[in-house]
């Protein structure tokens, strides 16, 4: 079982996007469901949302 986690941007709000370690990236509002992204693409997302 992943360790799901959400932006601390997010607050307490019910709509957000949450990453799991190692298992991808959900919708909150339909947890049962997520996209599978390895590390690779993962650190390629960080490092261009980073670099704007």
């Amino acid at each position: 079982m992943s360790t799901w986690r959400k932006s601390s941007y997010s607050a307490n709000q019910s709509d957000c996007v949450e990453v799991g370690l190692g298992v991808g990236i959900r919708d909150s509002k339909a947890p049962t469901t997520h996209l599978p992204v390895s590390d690779k693409a993962w650190s390629a997302f960080l490092a261009d949302v980073k670099a704007r």
